[in-house]
């Protein structure tokens, strides 16, 4: 297995599928690092040479991924919490950021639904 960026790719699938695996690499990226260091996108993983895996792995550091990536999305988020903006107060509260419903949907982000418990009727 090839190891970019300390992430393990497949060896059995496209490139351009396998670069995929790694945080902030798409489809549309993963083309473009292709395209700028020639390499085909069909080719399969297990088929390129170490010159070709480490014009990929310089293409690849000119673009925030993976850690770094995942730090400034966090600081972002938690500088939204701390100017108590609207899309901050709802990570707070841990109910959808970006306008979505939540009188019937929002499972994901809301978790499992409460009990709430009924009068009896009389």
């Amino acid at each position: 297995m090839a190891r970019i960026k300390g992430v393990d790719i497949p060896n059995d699938k496209h490139i351009c599928i396998s670069l995929t695996y790694i945080y902030g690499i798409g489809r549309n990226l993963a083309k473009q690092i292709l395209k700028a260091v020639d390499i085909n996108p069909e080719t399969k993983t297990k088929d390129l040479t170490q010159d070709e895996l480490v014009k990929i792995r310089d293409e690849i550091n000119k673009h925030l991924t993976e850690g770094d990536l995942r730090r400034e999305v966090n600081m972002n988020i938690k500088t939204k919490m701390e100017i108590n903006s609207y899309q901050g107060s709802r990570h707070k509260k841990g109910l959808p950021v970006r306008g979505q419903r939540t009188n019937r949907n929002a499972r994901t982000r809301k978790g499992k639904g409460k009990v709430v418990a009924n009068k009896k009727k009389v």
